[in-house]
């Protein structure tokens, strides 16, 4: 597999200097020390570092072996989660499937519209089913009601003996109503690592069975991890792509861009996007600080955002995600008429007018005031998504250990919770 990862930092002069790098780099070597060394703040939650060195073949054959036996009994496979159960299969799958094919894999329980799921239970009726339900606990109401709901439907297809084969639940080693459920029910299932946040998952069997249900190699997945993180083992910033991304990013906070905008040129990035948006929001939102992940998909949000970000508060820094290579499997058609004055487009592949547009979007946005990196991979693959996940998993942690913070717990996500089981009236019947 040739080439890795790079970043093109032309559109941050004026910005970031050489004195700022030199400046900030006994932060990063710190954080890189603290998470070498198992002493910082959530120290407990470091397995994802080792991970994909950790996985060994048994393992990853296992997965397979589930994955290949759901498929074959299956027009869908269910899987429940959210958060970090869901998002990085999610964003893996959108990232490598094609589009406007009917989809092997379908999500539930990552939001509670009744529409939604209704609407998922109709779809199912009619087709072999099986689920893949994701939860640590089991009782995280949003997958845990949708997985109620889809395993009524399943005994009524299939009864209560049909379907110990087609439900597989991912969940903690020894505890929670999850792991009582699959205990009592004989459902197979694979282990949520104690040592592995929920939005750290994606090497576990938390992303890999779903991605592998999808037909994608997850060989290849850990294999681009594992040469990541061989690459990023330093924690000098110069020539370490994560320890770079970490110290642009807090630069460029500490001078006032509070807002970062994840950009992509392909609509199968999208989701990649979701997931960096959940890892690094909450990852480094905490104590009143940290910066603020947002996402658009262009050139269709330049129809939407492009004047806000042309023109607008000048508290906003961009990271592009771009696709290296050319695809040149479609090129604009000539017109004898040419009554829309496009034929000098004419030949030309609608990848190199898509390339063209993000290099003037980002020599325009800078001109603009809204500094820009753009972080770019050889192409979509399974190898290189894996490089993208352990890339950003790294930067991540280094760089909310430089903000002070700690990356791998979020005690605010639990305050809707309270509020929420309090107007449903948890508790009092």
């Amino acid at each position: 597999m040739e080439g890795t990862l790079k970043i093109d930092t032309r559109f941050l002069e004026g910005f970031v200097s050489q004195k700022d790098l030199g400046d900030i780099s006994p932060l990063l070597n710190d954080a890189e020390k603290l998470l070498a060394g198992g002493k910082g703040p959530g120290s407990d939650f470091l397995g994802w570092m080792d991970l994909p060195e950790r996985l060994s073949d048994r393992e990853i054959t296992g997965v397979e072996n589930s994955a290949k036996r759901l498929s074959g009994q299956s027009d869908v496979i269910v899987v429940i989660g959210i958060g970090g159960s869901y998002l990085g299969a999610k964003a893996v799958t959108e990232m490598l499937l094609p589009d406007f094919k009917d989809k092997k894999i379908v999500f539930a329980g990552h939001q509670i519209s009744g529409e939604y799921h209704r609407d998922l239970l109709d779809y199912l009726k009619d087709r072999e089913v099986s689920v893949n339900v994701i939860s640590k606990s089991g009782t995280t109401t949003e997958p845990a009601i949708a997985f109620r709901a889809i395993m009524d439907l399943m005994k009524k297809k299939y009864g209560e003996n049909g379907i110990k084969d087609r439900i597989v639940c991912t969940t903690d080693r020894s505890k929670g109503a999850l792991r009582s459920l699959a205990s009592e029910k004989g459902f197979e299932t694979f282990i949520v690592p104690d040592d592995v946040g929920g939005r750290f998952s994606v090497l576990t069997p938390v992303g890999l069975l779903p991605i592998a249900c999808a037909g994608i190699n997850i060989k290849d997945l850990v294999a681009g991890a594992r040469e990541m993180r061989q690459l990023v083992s330093s924690g000098r910033v110069d020539g370490n792509l994560s320890a770079e991304y970490a110290a642009v990013r807090n630069i460029l906070y500490r001078k006032g861009k509070k807002i970062e905008i994840m950009s992509n040129f392909d609509p199968k990035m999208h989701f990649v996007s979701e997931w960096w948006k959940q890892l690094y929001g909450e990852s480094e939102g905490k104590n009143k600080k940290g910066i603020f992940p947002a996402a658009c998909d262009f050139t269709t949000d330049l129809h939407s955002m492009g004047q806000w970000i042309q023109d607008g508060e000048r508290d906003i820094f961009e990271t592009f995600l771009i696709e290296e290579v050319e695809d040149k499997a479609l090129a604009v058609p000539s017109d004898a008429d040419d009554l829309d004055g496009l034929n000098y487009l004419a030949g030309k592949q609608f990848s190199f007018i898509n390339k063209k547009a993000y290099l003037a979007t980002a020599e325009a946005h800078f001109e603009g005031g809204v500094p820009n990196i753009s972080i770019l991979f050889p192409e979509k693959s399974a190898f290189f998504a894996g490089e993208l996940i352990y890339f950003f998993e790294k930067a991540v942690a280094l760089s909310a250990y430089a903000l002070g913070s700690n990356p791998f717990d979020q005690p605010g996500v639990e305050s809707y919770k309270k509020k929420m089981f309090k107007l449903l009236g948890k508790g009092l019947s």
